[in-house]
């Protein structure tokens, strides 16, 4: 059943078309404050959570679908913060289109779809082809942060960034079942209530050694992106 698009207006938003307009994210948030980007932002618990914390930072929060980011924007507004823009996009194209080179200082994905079906594994989010995205878009020292309650998916993770020239681990193990400090989502504390694990991977940017562009990447959602996925 197709679910109804719910009108957001609100000033934190950035529709499909407004985003176009964004030369430089600076201009938006009137400031040249660090910037992060929140992957997969749901109901937006996270991400008000983290920006909270850390008032001296901007914040992107972007999602696929048009109701998390109703429900993030509604958050916002209830609970005051104002370094936040949230945008409905694909984190593929978007990081493709919408990113300038070494501007993002933090990137958090906190429980992506895990596919986990083996046939399905091809379309996960944080794949080697993900990798140059990232690579392009994340400062030298800046921060990657990876959640899941699903242990060969984060496993996989945590080897990719291993082997993956430029990085290092930002704790003494590369998988760790905790992470202090590191907000919940919504999804993490009812996992969590219920019982289940949760694997954090947290790596940092150690050099730059990609100045090129990646191919650009168009629109699309739950494609078959990855090849090289088990």
């Amino acid at each position: 059943m197709t679910q109804r698009m719910i009108l957001i207006n609100s000033p934190f938003f950035f529709s499909e078309e407004r985003v176009k307009t964004v030369a430089d994210w600076s201009e938006v948030f009137g400031n040249s404050a660090p910037l992060s980007l929140e992957i997969g932002c749901g109901t937006g618990h996270f991400i008000v959570e983290r920006a909270r914390r850390n008032p001296h930072r901007n914040y992107l929060a972007i999602d696929i679908f048009n109701r998390g980011c109703h429900k993030t924007c509604r958050k916002l507004e209830d609970e005051g913060i104002s370094n936040v823009r949230v945008v409905r996009a694909e984190a593929r194209h978007f990081l493709s289109h919408h990113i300038r080179p070494a501007s993002l200082g933090e990137i958090f994905i906190n429980c992506p779809d895990p596919w986990p079906k083996k046939r399905h594994r091809r379309r996960r989010l944080v794949s080697a082809e993900f990798l140059p995205l990232m690579d392009f878009a994340l400062r030298a020292d800046g921060d990657f942060y990876f959640s899941s309650d699903v242990a060969d998916y984060a496993r996989d993770v945590a080897h990719l960034l291993s082997e993956h020239p430029g990085y290092g681990p930002a704790h003494a193990a590369p998988l760790l079942n905790e992470l202090p400090d590191y907000p919940r989502s919504k999804y993490m504390l009812r996992s969590l209530e219920q019982g289940g694990p949760m694997y954090f991977v947290h790596f940092r940017r150690q050099a730059r050694n990609v100045e090129v562009a990646p191919p650009l990447v168009g629109p699309g959602f739950r494609v078959n992106w990855a090849t090289s996925c088990p």
